[in-house]
């Protein structure tokens, strides 16, 4: 099944009077359960790209669907909508609330979406399991390593049961066996549970876990390799 198709894609930004074109007529398909990297260097528009997947963004000509959705013309709050249904996020940064433990910061877009309590318990319990984060339930981000507010961040992308995980340099800020480590995790929770991986990265390591990797090179794919 096609969880993403962007379809003759441009997006340009303006600056004052000055227009730069971050992609330049862009046609992917991402399929059910792939594990696929956008990479290329700076300015290149895997970030651009992996907002527009995200519903962060529109384009500025041509077509992005989202299981099935034509989200290119929706309003933000309707693509909101579609990203609460169906996408979850994990930042280079990994965007905790601070004063949260863990254990509720997993819970948050529970919360956000109206799961019950009985449910939401059940939810972060077994994704603090899934992470390895059972004994650093009570934590809030300033006791945890790196590595685990990463894995934190992971189970709250998962919490909603979405179709697409999409990270943004996932390894970015973490040491080479943390983020060795954060890589075999989300390979395995992408065998395991089917959902969707797609990074936005030039980070070796996230590249040699990925089973696809897409190029991009001056808003253009330049390389499409299984």
């Amino acid at each position: 099944m096609t969880v993403a198709k962007i379809i003759d894609v441009t997006r340009s930004f303006l600056t004052g009077k000055i227009e730069t074109q971050a992609l330049r007529g862009i046609n992917l398909e991402i399929q059910q359960g792939e594990f696929t990297a956008l990479v290329g260097p700076s300015g290149s528009g895997k970030t651009t790209l992996l907002q527009l997947i995200g519903c962060l963004d529109q384009p500025t000509s041509g077509s992005v669907i989202i299981n099935g959705t034509d989200v290119s013309k929706l309003s933000r709050s309707q693509r909101a909508d579609i990203r609460r249904g169906t996408i979850g996020y994990v930042f280079q940064f990994f965007a905790l609330i601070p004063t949260l433990n863990a254990y509720e910061n997993i819970e948050m877009p529970l919360l956000l979406t109206g799961v019950n309590a009985s449910e939401r318990h059940e939810r972060v319990i077994t994704l603090l399991e899934s992470v390895g984060l059972s004994h650093r339930e009570k934590n809030r981000p300033d006791q945890m390593s790196g590595g685990e507010q990463q894995r934190v961040a992971i189970a709250r992308a998962l919490a909603t049961k979405p179709s697409m995980i999409l990270a943004d340099e996932p390894t970015a800020n973490l040491d080479s066996k943390n983020g060795e480590a954060i890589m075999e995790l989300m390979t395995r929770l992408n065998q395991e549970t089917g959902v969707t991986f797609v990074f936005a990265t030039h980070d070796q390591r996230v590249i040699k876990f990925s089973k696809r990797i897409v190029t991009l090179q001056d808003g253009l794919i330049v390389s499409d390799q299984p």
